[in-house]
């Protein structure tokens, strides 16, 4: 599985951004497509998961109710609509991919075996 993530860029607090990952290679049975962020200086912690086919959702609670996960199938792309930005959520966001995964580890990065190379996120305030 390739992923590559895209979308970020510079923003001011309370603005918004939509993230953009390209899945090619789609792994087959049950499998979840991750978003994560890692701050710098910090580990790379989960923001939100998407599962397949099923479609359920998974957030990180700092997150929730400002950002949004969601696909396009004929696009092969997961979004991550990201709303009222605040400053604590720069970070460079990953997406990435996991195959055969269970519900209970969606929010765990070791789950995930590809991941895409990082789009940089950075909010001012």
């Amino acid at each position: 599985v390739q992923l590559q993530a895209s979308g970020g860029g510079l923003v001011q607090a309370g603005d918004s951004l939509r993230l953009s990952c390209v899945v090619s290679g789609w792994p087959s049975g049950r499998f979840a497509v991750g978003w994560f962020r890692q701050a710098p200086g910090k580990e790379r912690l989960f923001v939100a998961a998407m599962m397949w086919p099923g479609g359920s959702t998974y957030y990180t609670d700092s997150v929730k109710g400002r950002f949004t996960i969601s696909r396009d199938r004929a696009k092969n792309t997961v979004y991550l609509q990201m709303n009222s930005l605040k400053p604590e959520d720069t970070a460079v966001y990953y997406c990435a991919a996991a195959p055969r995964i269970i519900t209970s580890s969606v929010g765990v990065s070791s789950s995930y075996g590809d991941w895409g190379q990082g789009t940089l996120v950075t909010v001012s305030s």
